[in-house]
């Protein structure tokens, strides 16, 4: 792979606020993405900050420095010093935004080698800048990736609801797409919110999430992994695995755990802002058919995934989430999972497509009767594990869609 006007390699600086070890899909498809171009020959540098997410502890080996250089999967990761703070709570997480804005500039510039492009990932909003000014000090092109349309779901979900703080970040946001040279986004119906809002149809690029198929394949159940979600017996095992956010609708997953308690258990892994209240309500509504489990290593989830019966994946039911695509999907997919989405738009087309099953969003009573039904037909959980796994393997190869981004960057740098 070669520069716009050498033989060297091309130059590729990531500027991310998320990153491994830290878990959580913004982290897998970044690292990955970026470990497939440094295999097909780019020299990659990531900036970001130190592992802190989503508990707000700075992991272990990272602690009391301000800036840090290291290895990771063929990329040099540069760490510059962040505000840490728990994944909860709006100010908290702007400031700790706001603080890797400024680090990342002001202590990642000296370790920066000159790029030929530059790519920053939004959400988080604020790393927009730093890499605009990046761009600017350099002299090079930057893209722009859009994996959530934000502000406009804070907006939607009511988190913010000051007008004209709304208008100034919905000005800053169309601002940083004018500035970049390309701007890539996850959903085709982002593109067309983009459209609709004067983006150029030139500048977009559409390279959705996807999976690492070496890393998750289908695979036989593990008894420990099933004792310790907490299902006995032969009920069936209902997992979900993911943020605990305001997106995805958790209380009606709690509902529809309540309706099927003689029938499953369900098991919810992973952290947020509405874990807690997720365990109060089901200690207030006596819901006793359900384990709380703490975010898992990317290593484990495999065999979580293989020892689920069914495998959920949902959204609240708002409009704008029509256009959103939950990455998880097509990792359960991949390994074999057996898939009910409580989704709407483009997740529920292509989830159909790849043989799932598929309930309108927050309609607890409708996804704990396709949990039942699905649940008693082992046959149908047999067939729609290997039609996922075939879907994905033709569409949503991560090394694949990893190659085409690749393309797009260089030929950023050559217009």
């Amino acid at each position: 792979m070669t520069g716009p006007s050498t033989n060297r390699p091309t130059r590729v600086l990531l500027v991310c606020h998320y990153f491994p070890p830290e878990i959580g899909a913004p982290q897998a498809r970044l690292s990955e993405m970026s470990a497939t171009w440094a295999q097909d020959g780019a020299e990659v540098q990531v900036l970001t900050g130190f592992p802190n997410h989503p508990t707000g502890i700075i992991a272990e080996g990272y602690r009391g420095k301000r800036r840090m250089v290291e290895q990771r999967d063929g990329c040099e990761v540069i760490r510059t010093w962040l505000y840490a703070t728990p994944n909860e709570g709006f100010v908290k997480k702007t400031l700790g935004h706001l603080s890797f804005m400024f680090s990342s500039i002001l202590l990642g510039w000296s370790k920066v080698r000159k790029p030929d492009v530059i790519v920053v990932s939004s959400p988080t909003f604020f790393s927009i800048f730093s890499a605009w000014v990046l761009s600017k000090r350099f002299r090079v092109p930057m893209v722009v990736e859009v994996r959530d349309l934000w502000p406009g779901i804070f907006v939607e979900l009511g988190v913010l609801t000051n007008k004209y703080l709304i208008w100034f970040l919905e000005r800053l946001e169309l601002a940083a797409y004018k500035a970049a040279a390309a701007v890539v986004v996850v959903t085709d119906g982002f593109r067309q919110d983009l459209l609709k809002r004067g983006v150029p149809d030139r500048k977009i690029e559409v390279i959705t999430n996807g999976v690492d198929l070496e890393f998750l394949q289908p695979g036989p159940p593990d008894s420990a992994t099933r004792a310790r979600l907490g299902v006995t017996g032969d009920r069936q095992l209902v997992v979900y695995i993911g943020a605990h956010g305001i997106s995805h609708g958790l209380a009606s997953i709690l509902e529809a755990a309540r309706q099927l308690e003689d029938f499953a258990h369900f098991a919810f892994v992973g952290e947020g802002a509405q874990k807690a209240a997720l365990v109060e309500k089901a200690a207030a509504d006596g819901v006793t058919n359900v384990t709380f489990l703490p975010g898992v290593p990317r290593a484990q989830v495999p065999d979580i995934i293989h020892s689920a019966d069914i495998l959920l994946v949902p959204l609240r039911d708002i409009p704008l989430f029509e256009t959103f695509i939950p990455s998880k999907m097509f990792e359960f997919l991949g390994a074999g999972g057996v898939v009910v989405g409580s989704v709407a738009g483009e997740a529920a087309e292509i989830l159909r497509s790849a043989g799932a099953t598929v309930v309108p969003p927050e309609q607890p009573t409708a996804l704990a009767e396709a949990i039942r039904e699905l649940g008693a037909d082992p046959d149908r959980r047999k067939r729609q594990a290997v039609e996922g796994r075939e879907y994905v393997e033709q569409h949503y190869d991560r090394r694949m869609l990893a190659r085409r981004y690749l393309a797009l960057l260089q030929r950023t740098v050559r217009s």
